[in-house]
C-alpha cells in the first residue's frame, strides 16, 4: 500500500471494531466512497452488493434522498436539542406516538437512546430501579442466552453469551445464561422441534428454581439471534419460554434491534414468533442507519412501576446528551414512512422474501453447507467440514475469513459469524438482485471448496477428531 493511501492512513490512525487483525494487516481495510440502492462503491471504483445491509441496519439501501431531505429540513429548523429537564423537540413527540402505534402489543411510553446497546443497557437500569423502588432490591438478575448478542456497554456486553467478553472481566455478577435455541446443532436424535423447545423451557424452569425467582428481574432475547448466526428459534419455543417467565413474574425484554420494523417478515420479530414482551428495545432499522438512534418501549405495567420509583426520587436519573435528537426523530419518521407505506419497502420485503428463502435453500446440498436457515429477509448458511457429523472446520483454517475475502473479490459483502455466513440484504432488493447475490455466493462457496480440497482441510479435521 502506498504510505499516503487511505488504506495506510486508516491502519495508522483508526482502531476497528470486531476485526480480525491479521487479515486487516494483510489485506488492508475496505474504504467505501459512495452507495446507491443495494450497492456500495469503494475508493478504487469497485462496486459491491451489500449483502448484510451494513450491520443489518441500512434497510432502505444507499442514497435514499427522501431521508436526506428530511434530515436537512430539520437541521435548518432545529438542528439539535435534548430531552433533559422536561424539554424536547416536537418531532420527538411525533416519533414516540408513532412507535406506540406500531408496537406489537400495548405499550405506554417510549424512551429514546442512541443505539441498541444503550437501549438494552437502559432496560436493565429500568428494571433495577423499579425493583429497588418497590422494595425488591434483591430482584436484579437478568437471564440472557448462550450465543446471544445484545451490545457493547458494560451491562449489555455482559448479556453476550460469548467467551470473548471474559477479556473485559465480564459478565457482571447479575447476568446468568440459559440455552441457545439451535435445533439443528443441539436437538437430540429423534427429538422433534417441539420436544426440543420443551426441553429448553424445562431447563429455564430449573435455572429459575435454582437461582430463586425473587432474585430475577428479567429475561432478554432476540426473536432471531443476529450475531449468534441468524439463528431461527424452533417451533413453539417462545410460547413455552414465555409461559415459564409469566409463572415466575419475570419481565420479558425483546431485543428487536435486528428484527424490529420488518426483517423477519412481520413488523416485529415478537409477532413472527408469537410472544408478548414487557419491554421492547429497538434501534438499527428505526433510522435505517442514516442516524444513530434507538428506543425503549415500555408496557403500561413497567411504565407504572418505573414512574412510581422515579416519583419517589423526583426524577428518572438517566440520559444521553444526544438521545431524542430532533434530526434523528425526523430521519426515523421518514424511514418508518418509507418502510410502512402501501407499496413501500416492507411490502417489497414480503414480496421477495419467499424467493430469497428458496435461493438460500438451494445451497443445502453444497458439500460445505450443513444447514441453510432463515426467515423473512434474514438467513444463514452453516459451513461444515463434514455434513454427516455436522463437524465444523478447525478455527485455525479461518474459513470465515476466507469466505469474506473471496466474496469481496466477487463483488459481494457478506459476514461470517462463527461457522455461519450471514445474509440480510436491504428491504429494497429485487428478485433479480437476489439471484445475482446468490450466484456470487455460489461462486464463493465453490472457490472455498476448491481451497478445502487442495489443502486437505477435511482430512485435517477428521484427524483432529
Amino acid at each position: 500500500q502506498h504510505s499516503n493511501s487511505a488504506e495506510a492512513r486508516d491502519l495508522a490512525y483508526h482502531l476497528h471494531s470486531f476485526t480480525h487483525l491479521p487479515s486487516l494487516a494483510e489485506d488492508g481495510p475496505l474504504v467505501l466512497e459512495s452507495g446507491q440502492g443495494i450497492y456500495v462503491t469503494d475508493n478504487h471504483g469497485r462496486r459491491y452488493i451489500e449483502g448484510i445491509s451494513g450491520l443489518w441496519n441500512i434497510v432502505v439501501g444507499f442514497g435514499e434522498e427522501r431521508i436526506a431531505e428530511a434530515a436537512y429540513a430539520q437541521m435548518k429548523k432545529l438542528p439539535a436539542y435534548h430531552t433533559f429537564f422536561g424539554r424536547t423537540a416536537s418531532p420527538v413527540i411525533d416519533l414516540a406516538e408513532r412507535l406506540i402505534e406500531l408496537a406489537p402489543v400495548a405499550m405506554k411510553r417510549v424512551y429514546f437512546v442512541n443505539s441498541g446497546s444503550e437501549a438494552n443497557d437502559t432496560a436493565i437500569k429500568m428494571l433495577w430501579m423499579l425493583n429497588i423502588g418497590a422494595g425488591r432490591s434483591e430482584k436484579r438478575k437478568i437471564i440472557s442466552r448462550k450465543k446471544a448478542y445484545h451490545g457493547t456497554t458494560v451491562a449489555s456486553c455482559s448479556l453476550n453469551g460469548k467467551p470473548y467478553i471474559e477479556c473485559f472481566g465480564l459478565p457482571l455478577k447479575e447476568i446468568i445464561y440459559t440455552d441457545c435455541p439451535h435445533y439443528w446443532r443441539d436437538g437430540r436424535p429423534g427429538e422433534s422441534e417441539s420436544d426440543y423447545a420443551q426441553r429448553l423451557a424445562d431447563n429455564l424452569e430449573e435455572l429459575i428454581q435454582a437461582e430463586g425467582a425473587d432474585t430475577i428481574a428479567g429475561f432478554i432475547a432476540e426473536p432471531v439471534m443476529g450475531a449468534g448466526g441468524a439463528l431461527v428459534p424452533p417451533e413453539g419455543y417462545f410460547e413455552k419460554i414465555e409461559a415459564v417467565l409469566r409463572k415466575h413474574d419475570i419481565a420479558i425484554i425483546a431485543d428487536e434491534v435486528v428484527c424490529g420494523f420488518g426483517r423477519t417478515g412481520n413488523m416485529w420479530g415478537s409477532q413472527t414468533y408469537n410472544f408478548r414482551p414487557d419491554i421492547i428495545c429497538t434501534s438499527k432499522c428505526l433510522t435505517a442507519g442514516y442516524f444513530p438512534m434507538g428506543a425503549v418501549l415500555m408496557s403500561p405495567e413497567i411504565d407504572a412501576q418505573l414512574m412510581e420509583a422515579a416519583e419517589a426520587m423526583g426524577e428518572f436519573p438517566h440520559g444521553f446528551t444526544t438521545a431524542g435528537h430532533p434530526v434523528g426523530a425526523a430521519v426515523a419518521l421518514k424511514t418508518l414512512e418509507l418502510i410502512t407505506e402501501p407499496g413501500g419497502m416492507f411490502d417489497n420485503l414480503r414480496r421477495v422474501a419467499p424467493h430469497f428463502q428458496a435461493g438460500l435453500q438451494k445451497f443445502a446440498d453444497h458439500p460445505l453447507v450443513g444447514e441453510a436457515r432463515g426467515v423473512g429477509l434474514i438467513g444463514a448458511l452453516e459451513i461444515v467440514s463434514d455434513k454427516a457429523t455436522k463437524t465444523p472446520f478447525a478455527e485455525e483454517h479461518l474459513i470465515g475469513e476466507q469466505v469474506v475475502r473471496r466474496a469481496q473479490a466477487n463483488g459481494l459483502i457478506l459476514r461470517p459469524i462463527g461457522e455461519s455466513v450471514i445474509f440480510a440484504p436491504p428491504f429494497i432488493i429485487s428478485e433479480a438482485e437476489i439471484d445475482d447475490m446468490f450466484a456470487r455466493t455460489g461462486k464463493v462457496l465453490d472457490e472455498i471448496e476448491a481451497h478445502v480440497q487442495k489443502n486437505g482441510l477435511r482430512a485435517a479435521a477428521a484427524a483432529a477428531e
